[in-house]
């Protein structure tokens, strides 16, 4: 199974740089999509359609044109889940989960800490999401978490170690993410490429992609159990409809 995870920072705005032609010659089985930034009745879906995608599931934020999540996938999922269940999560569209014979695929986009206010939301959803996923894992143990996490994990993930004070880089965002490896994920990325640095999320001050001045914000966490699977790991830096880019991971089934 081939699957691609991509904020695209609005789904119309992709849309507009050229986003089916791309996901046609990538051809994931299943994309996970964050920052939608629309309704599903804003857009038309039959472009979706016929670029191969049947099965499409969207998940937005209350708030129009912020946040939000989508799967698109070839294959039929068994069941799909909208959210977590903790409203104070769901009303910004950021958990989808799609079940399938061996695998569930969720698409997250975690809260960014662009304020002191969201800095504390930040904390207060990564605490609720650690425990949702520790209950999720005993009765969904084959999982993958894929998306915009907007936390760097170690120094080799970003361009300026040096910049501690920032949120996205701060010790308890690195350590949370520490932890939340340690029960039980592996970051699929890093698993396969232990010391290469590429990033997936650029400003767009300062002229920061041509200087790959970059961030890694965007993971695929793959659960324990499907370690022995992990066949691909890649960031897909050509792909330029946003200001992050497109990252992959292939499992065998």
């Amino acid at each position: 199974m081939k699957i691609i995870s991509y904020n695209v920072n609005g789904i119309r705005a992709a849309l507009n740089k050229g986003f089916i032609t791309w996901l046609e010659a990538a051809n994931p089985d299943v994309i996970c999509i964050q920052e939608i930034k629309a309704l599903k009745e804003q857009l038309d879906l039959d472009v979706f359609t016929n670029a191969g995608y049947k099965y499409q599931y969207w998940f937005s934020a209350q708030k129009k044109g912020y946040s939000g999540v989508a799967i698109l996938s070839k294959i039929e999922p068994k069941h799909v889940e909208y959210g977590t269940g903790i409203e104070s999560m769901d009303f910004e569209g950021r958990n989808l989960r799609a079940d399938f014979d061996k695998c569930s695929v969720m698409s997250l986009y975690l809260p960014s800490g662009t304020n002191d206010a969201r800095l504390s939301h930040k904390f207060e959803y990564m605490d609720m999401f650690q425990d949702y996923i520790n209950n999720l894992k005993q009765s969904v143990p084959n999982l993958i978490i894929c998306g915009d996490y907007n936390i760097c994990h170690e120094e080799i993930d970003i361009h300026n170690p040096k910049m501690k004070g920032v949120s996205g880089f701060l010790p308890e965002e690195r350590e949370w993410l520490g932890n939340f490896i340690d029960n039980g994920f592996i970051d699929s990325y890093r698993f396969l490429n232990p010391k290469k640095q590429e990033f997936s999320w650029w400003s767009y001050r300062a002229n920061a992609r041509a200087n790959n001045k970059g961030w890694r914000l965007d993971y695929a966490m793959v659960s324990q159990p499907l370690q022995e699977n992990i066949k691909r790991a890649v960031i897909l830096t050509d792909a330029v409809h946003s200001d992050h880019c497109p990252i992959l991971v292939e499992i065998n089934q």
